[in-house]
This record gives C-alpha cells, sequence and structure tokens, in this order.
C-alpha cells in the first residue's frame, strides 16, 4: 500500500519514526515534508499529502502535527479527502470501519510514541464495513458538491 505523510515542525520527529517503522513493514512511503524541526506552516504539508491521496484512491494518507487539530483541518479541505484525527485505537478502528477515513491525522505530543504507532497499525490494518455505512460515507461526500 503507497502512503503519503505530511507534517510540521512539531510532528518532524515522529514522522521520521514513522516513516522508518511503514518502510520496514514493507510500505512504499512519500514523505511530502517538512523536512526538520524549524518552525513550518502545516497546511503547505497537509495539502500535499491530502492532494497525493486524492489523486490516487488506493493510497492512504498520515498527517502530523502537535496536536493533530490542524492537520486534519487542512486536509480534509482537499475535495475526496476524509481525514478522521484519532487518539486512541478505538478511533482509529471505527473510522475506518465506518466512515472509510483515507487519512488520520495523529497529534505527537497527544500519546507516547508507542501509543501513536498502535493507533496507526490499528488504522492500517482495518478494512471498511461497507454496507449501511457505504450509504452514509456517500452522502459525506456528497457534501463536496454542495
Amino acid at each position: 500500500m503507497k502512503i503519503e505523510i505530511g507534517n510540521d515542525h512539531r510532528g518532524f520527529g515522529f514522522k521520521c519514526r514513522v516513516v522508518e517503522w511503514l518502510t520496514g513493514q514493507g510500505y512504499q512511503v512519500t514523505d511530502h515534508g517538512c523536512y526538520g524541526p524549524d518552525s513550518a506552516d502545516y497546511p503547505d504539508f497537509a495539502y500535499a499529502a491530502a492532494r497525493a491521496v486524492a489523486a490516487n484512491p488506493g493510497s492512504r494518507g498520515i498527517v502530523i502535527c502537535s496536536n493533530g487539530i490542524g492537520v486534519s483541518m487542512a486536509a480534509n479541505k482537499v475535495p475526496g479527502i476524509r481525514a478522521a484525527l484519532c487518539v486512541n485505537t478505538r478511533m482509529a478502528s471505527q473510522s475506518r470501519r465506518h466512515n472509510n477515513a483515507n487519512m488520520i491525522a495523529i497529534g505527537a505530543d497527544n500519546a507516547s510514541e508507542e501509543e501513536n504507532l498502535e493507533i496507526l497499525s490499528t488504522w492500517l490494518a482495518t478494512e471498511f464495513e461497507g454496507e449501511r455505512h457505504e450509504t452514509r460515507v456517500n452522502k459525506l461526500m456528497q457534501g463536496e458538491e454542495s
């Protein structure tokens, strides 16, 4: 699976760990930055990752900042994106099972590195259930047309 990833300066350290972890598991990762700890504007990198996911429907995306809020708001501005801010494994699982989230937003400061990796692992391993949820996701996406 192809993973698009973007972060700001506050998410840089955790992003480096995530890229190493993902590539070690065989994922193909494209890093949309930022590439260092110097102050950077999160929308630039969240937009880049989200646009890449929207252009490649089979891919998924990860965006990281200090608390996950800014990057999730930015990613969700891109048509075709369903970015879910997840702070625990239950949210990660449900965002995939019920909402078919194609991006996850993680706050590097919300949990320990191990806990955040567990959240990501759950999100990546969980499939969309479809059925009654398909209708709801379709209605959600119709909101982009209005």
